[in-house]
């Protein structure tokens, strides 16, 4: 009785939660600080053993940087064995000049509240990278266009958990190859407040995104600071491209950030055993972080692991799996070892809808990525068919799941208030905690909540349309995207913006090769 009259009496207080619940938000949650402990599966032994291994590789076997002589001169001069594109690194060079990469840095958003520091004990959370594909419930598979890149852009800018605005987050077909780049930052720089990525794709368009960050931000901040954290690929096994390499030169010239990060299916790019995959990996990764010191001692490098498995009948990659997991685990060990940011771990998942395989999967490889230390997770939301795939509904699941990964990292608190002594002593044998004091000074921020899942009743689920999860997922893309407000930005940067990109745009004709 004396439960259901206060219940009554806090009528007015329910009203204003429920207006509170409903309001538009723009709040975005700062980078995860872990509280909980890295998961390590490698024994001290088993680390010196891989680490032996990889310096042992790039010694005997050494890596190729192709079509690149200036970089070979470089490796040349730094004492590495040159033998035509093959470049045999003496035992201990990589290791040694990889010493110069800061072990954290901050990457600057255009809104100072958004930065992010990568490195430490920090998670940074940025969305899909890549596809060619997007997916919706309505229109089904289709190739991207610029029109549903902009969505993604402010998808992820009204989502919460999301710390970063990220890049190619889904690949504009319908704009030229050699063009579409500057679009896509333009979209990143104004549609968002949030930090971004850069292009990778020829180093020229490395040198439009550089260009592009002094107008907004202004030149002498983006030569003093990073403002862009771009995706480097190695092309595994051990080969290192003119075109990512050109890229890396750019960037690192200008102090902006790049994830080194081999790319392999094991079985096909990589051994098929987790310590043979760790060593290649911890060879790659070493040659192309060093290559990036040797440019500029003291650019901001992470380490990266996009390791999956392969399916050995019908080839396609496995998601979710145990092999991955301990790989991203033993990386993450690695990366700690050289004092490096690391970067692995996504929404990844073989499906090809969002349905119960794309959530294990998903789940298993999040999770993973919070235990294994990643301090800089790409592909975080909205991964869908092996990469292929940019989901609508997929992105805004995934990105309310990655609540869970915030409240999961902040640990278990025993302070006074955690411990809720009073509480046990107030309800005592018997009773219920739904009205006690410490349950209602607490109950908002006690528990994570979802904005997507559906924990309504039977009965009113089913007369709500009985929706499965994505139908509820739809209904928050038009959501989000309908309660959308661009942030401001200096007319006068939007005007400079918006000049840059249409001066580079009438310097050549169109390309789409």
């Amino acid at each position: 009785m004396a439960v259901a009259e206060r219940r009554r009496g806090r009528g007015g207080g329910g009203a204003a939660r429920r207006a509170e619940r409903s309001a538009v938000s723009f709040e975005t949650a700062r980078f995860i600080e872990r509280n909980i402990p890295n998961f390590e599966v490698l024994t001290e032994e088993a680390l010196e053993i891989i680490e032996t291994n990889a310096e042992t590789v790039l010694e005997e076997i050494g890596v190729n940087f192709i079509e690149n002589p200036a970089a070979l001169a470089r490796w040349r001069e730094a004492g590495a064995d040159v033998d035509g594109e093959r470049v045999r690194i003496p035992r201990g060079l990589a290791r040694q000049l990889c010493k110069t990469a800061p072990s954290s840095f901050t990457q600057h958003a255009r809104n100072p509240e958004r930065s992010v520091v990568i490195g430490g004990k920090n998670l940074v959370l940025a969305p899909v990278y890549g596809p060619p594909f997007v997916r919706d419930a309505m229109g089904g598979r289709r190739y991207a266009t610029m029109e549903d890149f902009r969505k993604f852009v402010k998808l992820g800018y009204m989502s919460r958990w999301l710390h970063h605005s990220g890049g190619t987050v889904c690949e504009p077909t319908d704009v030229p190859v050699n063009k579409r780049h500057l679009d896509m930052l333009h979209a990143h720089m104004t549609l968002s407040d949030k930090p971004f990525m850069g292009s990778v794709t020829e180093p020229s368009r490395a040198q439009d995104s550089v260009e592009m960050c002094e107008v907004l931000f202004g030149k002498d901040f983006v030569q003093e600071n990073t403002v862009m954290t771009s995706l480097i690929n190695i092309n595994s096994p051990m080969t290192f491209d003119d075109v990512m390499m050109g890229a890396l030169e750019v960037y690192a010239k200008n102090n902006q950030a790049c994830i080194i990060s081999p790319f392999i299916v094991g079985g096909a790019m990589a051994p098929v055993s987790v310590a043979g995959t760790l060593t290649q990996v911890m060879a790659e990764v070493l040659a192309g972080i060093a290559y990036s010191q040797l440019i500029r001692p003291g650019a901001p490098v992470i380490m990266g692991a996009f390791v999956t498995s392969i399916d050995m009948n019908s080839g396609a990659p496995t998601f979710g799996t145990p092999e991955a997991a301990h790989i991203t685990y033993g990386a993450g060990q690695l990366a700690r070892r050289l004092g490096l940011p690391y970067r692995s771990a996504g929404s990844f998942c073989g499906s090809k809808l969002p349905d119960a395989q794309a959530a294990y999967e998903t789940s298993n490889s999040l999770n993973m990525g919070l235990l294994a230390g990643v301090n800089f997770m790409l592909h975080s939301c909205g991964w869908l068919e092996g990469g292929l795939v940019s989901s609508f509904e997929k992105f805004v699941m995934d990105a309310d799941q990655l609540g869970t990964l915030h409240h999961l990292a902040q640990g278990v608190s025993v302070d006074y208030n955690a411990q809720a002594m009073d509480a046990i002593r107030e309800v005592g044998p018997g009773g219920h905690y739904l009205g006690c004091d410490h349950t209602q000074k607490n109950f908002k921020s006690a528990f994570w909540k979802s904005d997507l899942l559906d924990y309504k009743p039977y009965e009113t689920w089913e007369d709500e349309g009985a929706r499965d999860t994505q139908a509820l997922a739809s209904l928050r893309v038009e959501k989000l995207l309908s309660d959308y407000q661009q942030p401001g930005l200096d007319p006068a940067i939007a005007t400079a913006l918006a000049e840059f990109v249409a001066r580079k745009k009438s310097e050549a004709p169109d390309s789409f090769m």
